[in-house]
């Protein structure tokens, strides 16, 4: 056996599902706290797979906490990453789905804008005048 196969074997994982872009995930990692270990959940889209499949791959996940994009990348060989999950699989024509950051931010804006001219008219004539 060559150092090549030793360390694929010793280091990388074999348990990954098969992970694109496009994919909703749901990533359980560990998180040490003082002597404790706990999971901590993060679920997503992948809008990106990098380094192929060798030792050094990530993925780039997105998700929205509280109106806000959050966005982590995780090497999937970690050891800290106990289980992922695919949750839903979409097809996509882009190995990057670097657009949705605009996209969400636009319909964000866009929604917005919609709550202001709705709250505006509701209160009368006299608010909207201010």
């Amino acid at each position: 056996m060559t150092r090549v196969e030793t360390f694929a074997k010793k280091y990388l994982r074999s348990d990954l599902p098969d992970i694109r872009a496009g994919d909703a995930i749901r990533l359980f990692q560990k998180i040490k706290e003082g002597e404790k270990d706990r999971l901590q959940l993060f679920e997503g889209l992948v809008i990106a797979r990098k380094h192929g499949r060798g030792e050094t791959a990530t993925i780039t996940v997105r998700k929205v906490a509280a109106g806000i994009g959050v966005e982590r990348i995780f090497p999937l060989h970690s050891p800290t990453i106990e289980k992922i999950e695919v949750l839903k699989r979409s097809k996509v024509r882009r190995a990057k789905l670097y657009y949705i950051r605009e996209k969400a931010a636009k319909e964000v804006r866009k929604r917005m804008q919609h709550e202001r001219i709705v709250v505006a008219t509701s209160e009368g004539p006299a608010a909207v005048a201010e």
